[in-house]
């Protein structure tokens, strides 16, 4: 397969995403002097933006590579509700399987940069799990999606802000499996053996070491080995992709691995770098690509967007010239 046959095969492609979406603030400006009141920076502002993040970037970093991506989640009821949907407005993604809720808090993440340096991040969240009217009315709409949308693949990503509860998770697992729809994870560490089943699973080195309570040396083949081993025994997952930042990315499954090492790049930002690798995953899955072919494609495309400051999704153009360059997928 070419890259060309794969991206064409995305842009017929639907995806639902499910989880954690936010808003990404930023202030950007410049910082000239220290504050009399504390020993801190002022950062004097010049320009305000704001962007989709966290579930919702993976639908953006879907849309870039030609799909079509339909994002489920549960916000709150208040004003950065309605600046998140003015912003799923803005990039033409529908806002019909976001459920709005009285009990929750819209989450915001404000980045405050100064030229290329970030400074700090303000986040306004709410952790805990949506309860239990709010899961039947999330899994109402996604058993809707999957009826009438038909997506080749479910992504669920998880930031640990609520949305993918305990409840949640098995409902929408029984749903896919009920739909005969393969789904990948982004886990995070509080429900993170809770993903019985899931076709892949692609945590990162951290929540790996987190979510098994065990020590992982990325420059040794048998710690990953085990590590991942022990991950199988416990959900029964069919896939294990392992990111490991300099040390590249892992896939084990279908009765073969790969270790895909990391490409040079002149790192700015990783934030949103998870996000690209689900989203190219998720894509090559429903193509039923092979796991060698799922850990190259993912690899690549993750590194290409931490060369961009912020979170931003990755380049279509860049993206098929590196894979030509180094003739993936394979």
């Amino acid at each position: 397969m070419s890259i060309d046959r794969f991206l064409s095969q995305a842009a017929e492609t639907t995806v639902l995403v499910v989880g954690d979406v936010m808003v990404d603030a930023y202030l950007w400006g410049k910082v000239e002097r220290i504050s009399p009141e504390a020993p801190v920076p002022v950062v004097q502002v010049t320009r305000r933006s704001a962007r989709l993040g966290g579930a919702a970037n993976v639908a953006l970093n879907l849309r870039s590579l030609g799909a079509r991506a339909i994002v489920a989640s549960v916000v709150g009821d208040d004003e950065n509700a309605a600046l998140l949907e003015r912003l799923f407005a803005e990039q033409e993604l529908a806002t019909t399987a976001l459920v709005r809720s009285m009990k929750r808090r819209t989450t915001v993440k404000t980045r405050v940069i100064s030229g290329h340096q970030h400074v700090v991040r303000v986040d306004e969240e709410q952790e805990d799990d949506i309860d239990q009217d709010d899961e039947r009315r999330l899994l109402d709409r996604i058993a809707e999606l999957l009826r009438d949308a038909r997506p080749g693949v479910i992504v669920l990503e998880d930031y640990d802000k609520g949305v993918l509860s305990h409840g949640a998770i098995e409902g929408i697992m029984r749903l896919a499996q009920q739909a005969n729809v393969p789904v990948a994870v982004d886990p995070k560490k509080r429900h993170f053996l809770r993903y019985a089943g899931v076709t892949l699973f692609k945590p990162n080195l951290k929540e790996l070491r987190e979510g098994l309570k065990m020590d992982i040396d990325p420059t040794k083949p048998d710690s990953i080995r085990e590590a991942v081993a022990r991950l199988e025994q416990n959900l029964g997952n069919r896939l294990s992709m392992l990111t490991m930042s300099e040390h590249g990315a892992y896939i084990h499954g279908e009765g073969e691995e790969h270790h895909a090492q990391a490409h040079p790049r002149k790192i700015v930002d990783v934030s949103g770098a998870g996000d690209t690798v689900i989203a190219v995953a998720a894509l090559a899955l429903a193509q039923g690509l092979s796991p060698r072919d799922v850990v190259e494609l993912s690899n690549l495309a993750g590194g290409l967007v931490c060369e961009e400051v912020g979170v931003v999704p990755v380049d279509q153009e860049r993206f098929r010239r590196e894979c030509e360059r180094l003739a993936l997928p394979s």
